[in-house]
């Protein structure tokens, strides 16, 4: 049966010179995997276009019961992106951002629309952003928490605790059996990340320095806490454009 929908490009790759999969976080189905032809022709230059990381796009495919990758019969976008895919620093965003979407929303056939809400506001603000999203990614990956189940409670928070990442709780002292948390000083950065948003974050200031290491601490965070979740390599790549 034919169906349409909106979904977020998470992950492509090619099978052959002339076949895509495209994994994609949908709004009607959760995470879907599609495959799609690529004709040697002008026309395959729209559809890579329209496959770039994290574009927004509307999908009609022939969905039959009980498969697992399904055949396009038609892309298009959905808010054509005007800056990620040629901005220097916000194209090693977008690549990292997809990366760690691809591992770290699993579950097929599990629709969330407020999910699929959330990264559709995200990508389209910071398409739109023309300055101060320094801290975009790392506001990203603390309000995607909730979504995933893992957001750390803020509000035990008090000043001088420490942040027990194996726990996801706040405690009054560094733990002893194991060497995962965070200490006092960057607890309240921690803290900061989830109870800002994308238009707030600007009043957070941080140096270099301070950005990278939350970006390891929230790495190793969720290393911690999805199973199989690998070291990605676009952070290493992130780690060099803000350096």
């Amino acid at each position: 049966m034919l169906q349409r929908t909106k979904g977020i490009v998470i992950h492509t790759f090619k099978i052959k010179d002339n076949q895509l999969i495209a994994v994609l976080y949908t709004q009607q189905w959760g995470r879907v995997s599609y495959i799609t032809s690529i004709p040697k022709t002008h026309k395959s230059c729209a559809k890579h276009l329209l496959l770039q990381p994290l574009a927004e796009v509307e999908v009609e495919a022939d969905m039959k019961p009980k498969a697992s990758l399904f055949r396009v019969r038609s892309v298009q976008t959905v808010q054509p992106l005007s800056s990620i895919p040629y901005h220097p620093i916000k194209s090693v965003i977008a690549l990292f951002l997809q990366e760690f979407l691809y591992r770290a929303v699993r579950e097929e056939g599990q629709p969330n629309e407020s999910l699929y809400a959330y990264l559709s506001y995200s990508v389209r603000w910071l398409d739109m952003a023309e300055h101060d999203y320094a801290n975009f990614h790392l506001v990203f990956l603390m309000r995607i928490s909730r979504f995933l189940g893992l957001q750390p409670n803020v509000e035990n928070y008090y000043e001088g605790c420490w942040f027990d990442m194996v726990n996801a709780s706040f405690v009054a002292s560094k733990p002893q059996t194991h060497a995962y948390y965070v200490a006092p000083e960057e607890c309240r950065h921690l803290v900061n990340l989830v109870r800002l948003n994308f238009v707030t974050m600007h009043l957070f200031k941080m140096n270099r320095q301070e950005r990278l290491r939350l970006l390891v601490l929230i790495n190793d965070y969720y290393r911690l806490h999805l199973p199989d979740f690998p070291e990605l390599n676009s952070l290493q790549v992130l780690k060099e454009v803000f350096d």
